[in-house]
C-alpha cells in the first residue's frame, strides 16, 4: 500500500531551512544542540525553523533516551518528502530514462501490461478511500483526496454537463516521457477508482496549462481504448 504525501501542500523552505535539511538527510537523528553548533547560529533560530520543517512535512521529531546521565532529549530527522524536495531536478532526469528502458526492453504487450499493472497499484492506494457509488460523486470524491494530498485539482462543468477535472499540479510530472506514458497510467488509475472510463481531454504536454479529464460518455465507451 502506498503512503500518503506528507503534508507539503503550500508548503516552502528558507535557506536556511533547507540548509538544515541538508544537514540531516542520510544521517542518524540530530539534536538541536548538533545543529546549533553546525549552523552557527542562536538555538532559538534553530528550533524556530525545525519547527517550520516540521510543520511542512520535510523533518520529523522523536524523544531519545540517551545511556549516560541526563533527561532524554529530542532528536530530527528528515522524512521522505525531503528526498523529493532535494532530488526532484535529478528525479525528471532519471524517471524519462527508466521509462525509454523498459520501451527497448520490453515489447509492446509488455510495455502495456506494465503500465496497466503500475495503474492498478495506485488503484488499490485510493480505490478504499472512494466511497461514493456514481462516477460523477466517485470523480469529485477522487478530486477531494488528491487536493488532500497536496495536489491542486478542480472539477468544472463543461458545455454539455459533462464534469471535467483539471489537475493544475501533477505528481507525477518528473516521469513524463515521449510517450507520455505516466498519462495513460493516470487516465487508466482514474478510471479504475472511478469505476467508469475517463478520458484525457487536454494535455499540458501539448501546450495546455494542465492536463484535464473527464467521464466518457456511455455511448462512446466502445470507441474509447480504455
Amino acid at each position: 500500500m502506498l503512503k500518503a504525501r506528507s503534508n507539503t501542500r503550500d508548503a516552502t523552505v528558507t535557506a536556511s531551512g533547507m540548509r538544515l535539511v541538508r544537514l540531516l538527510v542520510g544521517k542518524p537523528p540530530l539534536g538541536i544542540a548538533e545543529l546549533t553548533k553546525e549552523v552557527g547560529v542562536s538555538r532559538t533560530a534553530v528550533s524556530a525553523r525545525l519547527n517550520e520543517l516540521m510543520e511542512a512535512g520535510f523533518v520529523e521529531r522523536r524523544l531519545e533516551k540517551t545511556t549516560r546521565r541526563g533527561r532524554p532529549h529530542n532528536v530530527y530527522t528528515t522524512t521522505d518528502a525531503a528526498l523529493v524536495l532535494l532530488f526532484a531536478n535529478h528525479q525528471r532526469l532519471v524517471m524519462p530514462v527508466i521509462w525509454k528502458a523498459i520501451y527497448q526492453l520490453g515489447d509492446e504487450k509488455l510495455t502495456a501490461d506494465l503500465l496497466d499493472l503500475v495503474a492498478a497499484e495506485l488503484a488499490k492506494h485510493y480505490g478504499p478511500m472512494v466511497t461514493e457509488s456514481e462516477p460523477k460523486q466517485r470523480l469529485r470524491q477522487m478530486q477531494e483526496l488528491l487536493c488532500e494530498e497536496g495536489g491542486l485539482v478542480e472539477i468544472s462543468t463543461g458545455k454539455y454537463g459533462q464534469l471535467i477535472m483539471r489537475k493544475r499540479t501533477c505528481p507525477f510530472f518528473v516521469m513524463a516521457d515521449e510517450k507520455e506514458s505516466i498519462c495513460q497510467i493516470d487516465r487508466k488509475m482514474m478510471s479504475l477508482v472511478v469505476g467508469h472510463p475517463v478520458r484525457r481531454v487536454a494535455s499540458r504536454h501539448e501546450g495546455e496549462p494542465c492536463c484535464s479529464f473527464e467521464l466518457v460518455e456511455d455511448d462512446q465507451i466502445d470507441i474509447i481504448d480504455s
